[in-house]
């Protein structure tokens, strides 16, 4: 009898949530596929070329009509093994749910991912799109959703690698400032060693003590080099030195960590990135983990925050290399306070297409996401239609 009674409570609770959620239940899910050319970033030497871009505007429908949305792809990528995942893999699996079963998603991908080889990237902008819904039906925009935290983040800039001289950094550094920025991420790529460590003496004391300054190789350095490059950051009060090496060399990490005062920074490069932040913490790989809404969508980037806030670190968020997936960073770090700044890239265009309006830098370079609801910003449907070139539903 007792187990009779379990099995009809069961079945009440369970009745309960899907009347409650009836007008979420996802009835559609489709991706415009847009393509765009964009000159690409000159690279050292002064070369550039033009490429074309292709992105998803994933459209993900309601029973009573409420869309959210997200942008599939990002500026470094082709992303149609994401279009694939969204639409033979994730689609299916969430049709006929309720759009507030984002934490069953969460669980449900990491059998995807082992069965079908679903993508992380397309399982996030599914959840970003999720988040949006439940914005937009509740009449609130999704940082307050999560939990508001503050009404605006600091912003550092950041440029794509195209040069390797310490002149070239220190102008990057200039336009920075003139443009209101107070902190600037430099990205070396493969500039030598006593070039790097001779860009991070004369950048400090072109910009001041005012100005917090990082450096990101991605990933690019031995142990050596980034020994030698990560005591020039020390001496120069750098704020942080992000992937120096690569995420997986986790003993490495360790002894940098170890031995260099300047916190490492790592890793939004990582697939995985909740569980990769875990064996960092772990490890004591790096005294600041890194996500982005990207691979995490907002599900998981409010996670790996909370993670970190537990060992009382920083998780600070990365680009999202689309506008909506920026939207989603900027949401989530409004959320939360041990995230300490929202990442800018400067060459605006890169990441300024399809909608009607975007995030904008403030005077004190502070940003904020708007208070409309869901992710609070518009498809721009005459940009989509003029660029579409099919649609995968």
């Amino acid at each position: 009898m007792a187990e009779k009674n379990l099995a009809a409570s069961l079945e009440n609770v369970a009745q309960c949530g899907a009347d409650d959620s009836m007008n979420l239940i996802v009835t559609d899910v489709s991706l415009d596929v847009v393509r765009r050319d964009l000159e690409s970033f000159p690279k050292a030497g002064g070369d550039s070329h033009t490429s074309a871009q292709t992105y998803g505007i994933l459209r993900v429908r309601t029973k009573d009509g409420v869309e959210g949305n997200c942008i599939v792809g990002e500026r470094w990528g082709r992303p149609k093994s994401y279009f694939e995942a969204v639409i033979n893999t994730l689609k299916p699996e969430i049709i006929g749910r309720s759009a507030i079963m984002r934490e069953w998603l969460w669980n449900r991908h990491k059998q995807l991912r082992l069965q079908f080889r679903s993508v992380d990237a397309a399982w996030a902008a599914i959840d970003i799109a999720l988040w949006d819904i439940a914005g937009k039906a509740a009449g609130l925009p999704v940082h307050q959703l999560l939990g508001t935290s503050r009404d605006a983040v600091p912003a550092y800039a950041t440029y794509s690698v195209k040069g390797n001289k310490a002149e070239h950094f220190i102008s990057e550094a200039n336009e920075v400032i003139a443009r209101g920025f107070s902190a600037y991420k430099i990205h070396p790529g493969a500039t030598s060693n006593r070039e790097t460590c001779r860009t991070a003496e004369l950048v400090r004391k072109e910009v001041g003590e005012n100005v917090a300054l990082m450096l990101d190789p991605n990933g690019g350095y031995d142990f050596q080099k980034a020994l030698t490059v990560g005591h020039a950051l020390d001496a120069n009060g750098f704020h942080w030195f992000e992937d120096p090496i690569s995420y997986h060399e986790a003993d490495s990490l360790a002894e940098l960590s170890r031995r260099l005062n300047t916190p490492l920074c790592v890793s939004d490069f990582a697939p995985q990135q909740f569980q990769q932040a875990a064996n960092h913490i772990r490890n004591k790989a790096a005294r600041m983990v890194r996500g982005t809404a990207l691979q995490l969508g907002i599900t998981g980037l409010r996670k790996i925050c909370a993670m970190a806030e537990g060992f009382g670190l920083n998780c600070e968020i990365g680009t999202g290399g689309n506008p909506l997936t920026n939207a989603a960073n900027l949401h989530v770090a409004q959320s939360v306070a041990n995230c300490g700044y929202y990442e800018y890239h400067i060459a605006d265009e890169a990441e300024r297409f399809g909608l009607t309006s975007y995030t904008e830098i403030d005077d004190q370079s502070m940003v904020c996401a708007p208070n409309r609801p869901g992710l609070g910003f518009e498809l721009d449907e005459d940009w989509i239609g003029n660029h579409m070139i099919e649609t995968l539903a």
